[in-house]
């Protein structure tokens, strides 16, 4: 525990990484993939790995829960929202809404999952001529009890229409802010989906993707509300002085978020993930991929899931990836599509 400055406490970054009320918890995804196959598999022989849970990491990549191609073939959820935010490489979605899309290089998807939803999340290797990394977050966003069982629902931010705040400090050095919720200086997110705990105003909800040059300052500003939680989570580059304690990459830092703090990035730059909001306050209650308020809730998840399958699965294979030519998109339930 530190209680330098704004620094409340700092933590290693663990596998997934800690989080604190109204977040559950960010899987940090970066894999060094090599060039794919007419499959969209990795064009290299993977007879060697456990396939269908292989998180060994070896050659600085895996295939999860994969046998084909990388990634994370249908599974359920229910009673939170998982926001994908994709830094590098492309992730093809597919659920039992019947909704599918293809995104990345810097997109977010938003889903909430409500009263339960199935989807895969895959990652096919495009390039069949150079590498293929792969960097992502996904965020565990709590639901309040009102919203546990509200209707599923998916967003997609496109990195085309993702703010980002641009500030030099004065000696001209950069920082890029990616505003994918919270309001930063003047600058809105777009909007959340409607049942999130990011949709209430007074949630003071932020996800801030921070990239700073060598040596940059920048000013991060108080938060709206005194309980507010801001964590930062320090996961590339060299370091960061926080106020006057200095942090290395790998490291989580848990603020006092009543008062602005300035960050200064060590030599070479370094790269942040912000993530701040209001607690929801209730109890939670988790097994698996089931976030509810108490043992009958999940027991309820369980039990309509083996009744209903969240609507079923309508697709053909447990892991669909789409064609290798098909492009960003976004087709939702219903059947309207959107692009870049």
């Amino acid at each position: 525990m530190s209680t330098t400055d704004s620094v409340r406490q700092v933590f290693r970054l663990g596998s997934p990484w800690q989080a604190v009320d109204p977040f559950l918890f960010v899987a940090y995804h970066r894999d060094e993939y090599p060039a794919g196959a007419a499959d969209l598999g990795p064009d290299t022989s993977v007879a060697d790995r456990p396939l269908g849970r292989d998180f060994g990491n070896p050659a600085g990549w895996n295939m999860y829960h994969g046998r084909t191609v990388p990634g994370f073939p249908q599974h359920p959820h229910r009673g939170f929202e998982t926001v994908t935010h994709v830094r590098q490489g492309i992730v093809d979605h597919a659920d039992s809404l019947g909704a599918t899309a293809r995104y990345g290089d810097g997109d977010t998807q938003w889903l909430t999952t409500g009263r339960g939803v199935s989807h895969s999340e895959m990652f096919p290797l495009l390039d069949r001529e150079e590498p293929n990394p792969l960097e992502l977050f996904q965020i565990w966003l709590n639901l309040p009890a009102a919203s546990k069982t509200a209707d599923p629902h998916f967003s997609m931010f496109w990195h085309e229409h993702t703010p980002t705040v641009r500030r030099a400090d004065s000696a001209g050095r950069a920082t890029a802010v990616t505003v994918i919720a919270g309001r930063l200086g003047d600058v809105d997110p777009l909007a959340p989906p409607p049942e999130s705990w990011a949709s209430n105003g007074a949630s003071d909800l932020a996800i801030w993707h921070l990239d700073l040059a060598s040596g940059a300052e920048f000013e991060l500003p108080a938060a709206s509300g005194p309980d507010t939680h801001r964590v930062l989570y320090v996961y590339a580059g060299s370091s960061v002085r926080v106020g006057s304690r200095d942090i290395a990459t790998g490291t989580g830092v848990l603020l006092d978020a009543t008062a602005p703090v300035t960050l200064t990035a060590g030599e070479g730059g370094i790269r942040i993930l912000l993530l701040q909001g209001r607690p929801i306050g209730e109890p939670v209650a988790q097994h698996g991929p089931f976030v509810m308020n108490d043992a009958a809730g999940l027991q309820e998840a369980f039990d309509d899931y083996r009744r209903t399958g969240f609507g079923g699965w309508p697709w053909p294979a447990d892991d669909p990836v789409h064609a290798a030519d098909a492009g960003r998109f976004a087709r939702h339930p219903g059947g309207h599509v959107d692009t870049p």
